[in-house]
């Protein structure tokens, strides 16, 4: 089979405020000298009263701002902050500055690249890297919260040029097809499901994943009642 897998799937659960970073887009990252960009998206597992994640800038805020604010420790202040709920799903271009609050569980899924330029870390010891990341900060993105849309059989949560995100909800005992165009992989969030795959047999429990490989097609699913999980998977190629 061969090739890099295409998604980078993560459960992230900050104790403390993460980091303010920014990822660059494809262009910008290659003429830095990287392979691609880094474009991620969030989806909230568990959130207390008051979480919140950083997203963007305020208006008329820009890179000679931010590299103030750095400076002067009021980073913080410039930032938008959106207040987050269990099932939100959040989008986070490239280009945009963001930050992740403590309180917060959440499932990552981005291209495969681990270019992230660290801007600003509260007075924590920690490498920055302001050149490359002031060069690649968008004013504004796309990013933001997604409204999920009912399709035939399952919720669609984000539908972008990297991944596309998937929730099935089974609430009875079933047996379910789950199809795959190209190479991804099923989450567990609740109950615990048989995924059987071209290339053999797995149990999925919360918290835990079981990736298909390019050309498997599909998936079947024995579930059991109360069932839940995500379908991370690259999208279809176009002709």
């Amino acid at each position: 089979m061969g090739g890099e897998f295409p998604l980078l799937v993560k459960l992230l659960f900050p104790a403390e405020k993460l980091s303010v970073q920014v990822h660059p887009d494809d262009a910008q990252a290659q003429a830095l000298g990287e392979t691609r960009g880094k474009t991620e998206c969030w989806y909230v597992l568990e959130a207390e009263p008051g979480a919140a994640v950083a997203l963007g800038l305020k208006p008329g805020v820009d890179a000679a701002s931010v590299k103030t604010a750095i400076a002067d420790g009021t980073m913080e202040s410039l930032m938008e902050w959106l207040p987050v709920s269990v099932g939100d799903m959040v989008f986070v271009d490239a280009g945009t500055v963001h930050a992740i609050g403590p309180g917060v569980v959440l499932l990552e899924t981005q291209q495969t690249s681990d270019v992230t330029y660290r801007l600003y870390d509260y007075g924590r010891p920690r490498e920055l890297h302001l050149e490359k990341g002031l060069q690649v900060i968008k004013p504004r993105t796309a990013a933001g919260k997604v409204m999920p849309r009912v399709m035939d059989g399952f919720t669609r949560l984000i539908e972008q040029k990297y991944f596309v995100v998937d929730r099935f909800d089974f609430g009875e005992v079933t047996e379910a097809s789950v199809s795959f165009d190209g190479p991804g992989c099923l989450v567990g969030l609740a109950g615990r499901t048989v995924v059987s795959t071209s290339e053999g047999e797995a149990v999925l429990n919360p918290g835990q994943a079981v990736v298909v490989p390019k050309g498997a097609g599909g998936v079947i699913a024995d579930t059991d009642t109360g069932v839940s999980f995500l379908r991370c998977a690259a999208p279809a190629p176009t002709s």
